[in-house]
C-alpha cells in the first residue's frame, strides 16, 4: 500500500474553490478508471487560504507508476498549474501494516496493538 500525502498552494488563494470544482471530474475519473486507486482526494484546507490538501491511496508501485503515465494525472497537473502554483510539498509513504485506530473499547491507540 502506498499513501501520498501533501499540499499544493495556489498563487491566488481566491481561486481555491474554482480549482477544487474543476478538479472534481479528474478525481472521480482516477477513482473509477485506474486499477489500484483506493482514494484520490484533492480538497480545500479549511485552515490555510489557497491550500489544497492531497490524499491518495494506491495498492502498489505498479498502480502508482501507471497513474503517473495516465491522462488523469497529466490533466490534473495541467489544470492546477493553470491556476498558478505558489508551492507544493507531496510525499509518498510505503505501508506494510494496517490496523484500526480504536480498540474494542473504542479507545484510540497510537501503538500497533494487533501485532
Amino acid at each position: 500500500m502506498i499513501i501520498i500525502a501533501g499540499t499544493i498552494d495556489l498563487a491566488d488563494p481566491s481561486q481555491i474553490d474554482e480549482a477544487i470544482e474543476k478538479a472534481k471530474p479528474l478525481q472521480q475519473a482516477t477513482r473509477d478508471d485506474e486499477p489500484g486507486c483506493q482514494a484520490y482526494v484533492f480538497s480545500k484546507d479549511p485552515c490555510v487560504a489557497g491550500r489544497i490538501a492531497v490524499y491518495e491511496l494506491w495498492d502498489d508501485e505498479a498502480s502508482l507508476a501507471a497513474h503517473f503515465k495516465h491522462d488523469n494525472y497529466l490533466n490534473m497537473g495541467g489544470l492546477l498549474q493553470g491556476f498558478g502554483l505558489a508551492g507544493a510539498d507531496n510525499n509518498k509513504f510505503r505501508c506494510d501494516h494496517k490496523e484500526p485506530v480504536y480498540d474494542e473499547t473504542m479507545t484510540p491507540r497510537a501503538d500497533f496493538f494487533t501485532l
